[in-house]
């Protein structure tokens, strides 16, 4: 789904941002894909989408260690 329509940025466009950059927090996110520059109505959901990607990509990290000990 478009969570950004002003700069075309989607949900799993920051789903797979976090998971190869890193990114985990809405200032980076906003440097990487421009998400909640222009007019800010996207805002709210960004920070949605990326809390879940981050705790998605703790919580797989978590399982691996696991699964590696």
């Amino acid at each position: 789904m478009y969570v950004c329509l002003c700069h075309s940025v989607t949900d799993t466009d920051i789903r797979r941002l976090v998971r190869t950059e890193g990114v985990c927090s809405m200032r980076e996110l906003s440097r990487q894909l421009g998400v909640a520059t222009q007019c800010g109505k996207c805002g709210c959901c960004a920070r949605e989408v990326l809390r879940d990607a981050v705790h998605a990509a703790r919580s797989e990290a978590g399982c691996a260690a696991l699964a590696a000990a």
